[in-house]
């Protein structure tokens, strides 16, 4: 869906305590997690301007944002336990 926030805590709310342990404890996952989130912003705001980019570019942009979310997920999991 366009403009769908794909933040962590809203895909996975069952792990808020993990990320946010992870966001105070290990800089590089923080890190991670705010790239992504921005990148997560950056792609619902051209998509609820009317995607001003190439299809490529999106395709691009969400596949790097996948990439890095499926890294954060496999990060969150192994904290968890």
């Amino acid at each position: 869906m366009l403009g769908e926030k794909h933040s962590l805590e809203n895909d996975f709310p069952e792990l808020q305590d993990v990320i946010k342990q992870l966001v105070e404890s290990n800089e590089t996952f923080a890190q991670d997690n705010k790239t992504y989130t921005a990148l997560d912003k950056e792609i619902r705001v051209l998509e609820l301007n009317g995607d001003p980019i190439t299809d490529e570019e999106m395709h691009k942009m969400k596949h790097d944002r996948a990439v890095l979310k499926d890294s954060l997920y496999q990060r969150l999991v192994a904290a968890k336990g």
